[in-house]
């Protein structure tokens, strides 16, 4: 997944609507946090609720219903 739209903002707290590379779908992400750590770990890991995919083109085994699965720090 990555950001198409940035909703709203306070400090470095954001909500977005997220778009999936690989079907164009789209959801909300509900709260997430401006640092190299969330854009760069978190969000790329974030599985689509249409295709199960993330953005490398994986499939987790499993993910909790906001799409999300642990990452490796």
């Amino acid at each position: 997944m990555k950001i198409k739209t940035i909703t709203s903002e306070s400090g470095n707290d954001f909500r977005a609507i997220l778009i999936c590379e690989h079907c164009n779908g789209e959801q909300n992400l509900g709260s997430g946090y401006h640092d190299n750590f969330y854009h760069t770990k978190v969000i790329p890991s974030i599985t689509c609720k249409i295709c199960g995919k993330r953005r490398d083109g994986t499939i987790p085994e499993t993910a909790n219903p906001q799409g999300f699965v642990s990452v490796p720090r």
